[in-house]
């Protein structure tokens, strides 16, 4: 892998400032960080699509088999909806492809915009199937909430929808309107189904691509992400997936326990005799909302091994999970290295989601490591009631060959200015090895989450 040697006048020194996690400046490389990181230090490149309001993405890039890489930036506003987008590494160009409330019809009806899409793209038949979610809240007993009033002349949000984009066409078709915003997803492309969980509630739903219709399996965890500060509360699940050798889809609670469902079944089923509730992940209240608590933060199916492979967000562990041998093997802490020899958790209160395996069994993962500052770490907030960042943090690539069994830190990125990306919680692999996110930076003198290029040719 190719490295980069910085020089004074392109990375000067600067004095860390400490900003609010939801009002970020520009971010410089600090002082005590400079001598011991730009040795291996990574550059990325940012673009801007044209969309000057973009707010945090979470999941919502992916590369496809035409080579080019699609990705949906949030809006937080009433009447506008996620832009929709691709970017082709040949022409290096990034192109708009819709406003996703116009594209579903709920622009012109004038409903709260479908702001967000928080859910990979994944392929069949050259299709993108995704889902939408709701990017516009009301606080509600001190919570981000469906607002229960609409602003003056719109209508009250109508729920998340499953559909997809036609790469052959161009054209986006709706599939099936959810009870609330779809936060969390995947894909059975062999027996066509569409499987979702709901946000705040946490509904399971299950969509029949050969039928067309739409079941609601009821909440999965409790309250879901509803009744803040009572025992009902529960964090959602952001990561699931299906077995590809019988069709069950698995997914995680915040109380650490393990569940399957099949189209076939009228309800999920607990998977007995193993859990997440395991020392090295840490300690939590379930009802706490600083945390994912015991819930993955995402996994994938690796099918050389019949396992899933995941990581535990908040404690950064690495493991895998054989649901045939009912089994979960803790494997390796896939912190930073900075993060490991602090021995503290990431400052990201669930953990960071730009985890991806590649076809030869290498997990790439986009992770944060601390900042020091007159040789003292940076440390953020205690405690927070959101999925947010509590502290400023650096951003780390980290890959873990499977096969192998070998970790690495290839070191932090930066922009060519030394500032770096924040809010880093996505991750597309191109054609190239070069990895693609969408991360904070400032444009126009304005902090927006766009498109990030990090590019790892050798």
């Amino acid at each position: 892998m190719r490295k980069f040697i910085l020089s004074a006048t392109l990375l000067p020194i600067f004095l860390l400032v400490l900003v609010q996690c939801h009002a970020p400046k520009e971010q410089k490389i600090s002082d005590d960080n400079a001598s011991a990181l730009v040795p291996d230090t990574m550059i990325a490149r940012r673009y801007f699509s044209g969309f000057a309001d973009a707010h945090d993405t979470y999941n919502a890039i992916s590369p496809a088999s035409d080579g080019k890489i699609y990705y949906v930036l949030s809006s937080t506003r009433h009447d506008v909806g996620g832009q929709f987008y691709r970017y082709d590494p040949q022409s290096d160009k990034t192109e708009f492809i819709a406003d996703l409330s116009d594209a579903l019809g709920e622009k012109a009806e004038k409903f709260i915009a479908q702001g967000k899409s928080h859910v990979e793209f994944y392929e069949h038949d050259n299709k993108l199937y995704f889902a939408t979610h709701i990017g516009y809240y009301q606080m509600i007993d001190g919570a981000e909430n469906v607002p229960v009033v609409a602003p003056e002349g719109y209508k009250l949000y109508p729920g998340g929808h499953f559909l997809y984009y036609d790469m052959k066409t161009g054209e986006i078709h709706d599939l099936a309107l959810a009870p609330e915003g779809i936060i969390t997803m995947t894909m059975d492309a062999e027996r066509g189904h569409l499987y979702g969980l709901t946000w705040p509630k946490g509904f399971l739903i299950d969509y029949d691509l050969n039928s067309g219709s739409l079941k609601n399996l009821g909440p999965v965890s409790r309250g879901g992400e509803t009744g803040l500060g009572t025992e009902n509360f529960r964090v959602i699940c952001r990561s699931i997936f299906v077995d590809p050798r019988d069709g069950n889809m698995y997914y995680s609670t915040a109380d650490g326990d393990i569940y399957y469902y099949h189209p076939e079944q009228d309800a999920p089923r607990l998977v007995e005799g193993v859990d997440l509730r395991i020392d090295y992940f840490g300690k939590y209240d379930p009802s706490d909302a600083g945390s994912m608590g015991y819930n993955w933060r995402k996994i994938y199916w690796y099918a050389p091994e019949n396992k899933a492979y995941g990581v535990h967000g908040n404690s950064g562990y690495l493991f895998s999970f054989d649901p045939v041998a009912k089994k979960v093997e803790v494997l390796d802490r896939i912190t930073s290295e900075p993060s490991k020899r602090s021995g503290m958790f990431d400052q990201f209160s669930y953990g960071y989601l730009g985890f991806q395996i590649n076809q030869e069994g290498t997990i790439f993962y986009l992770t944060g490591a601390p900042i020091y500052k007159d040789g003292k770490r940076v440390a953020g907030l205690d405690k927070i009631n959101m999925g947010a960042a509590k502290g400023l943090e650096h951003l780390h690539l980290v890959t873990y060959n499977i096969p192998k069994r070998e970790y690495r830190d290839l070191g932090p990125i930066f922009f060519e200015d030394g500032t770096f990306p924040t809010y880093v919680n996505s991750i597309a692999l191109g054609n190239n090895n070069d990895i693609y996110t969408l991360g904070r930076f400032e444009h126009d003198g304005k902090i927006i989450e766009d498109l990030v290029r990090i590019d790892l040719k050798n």
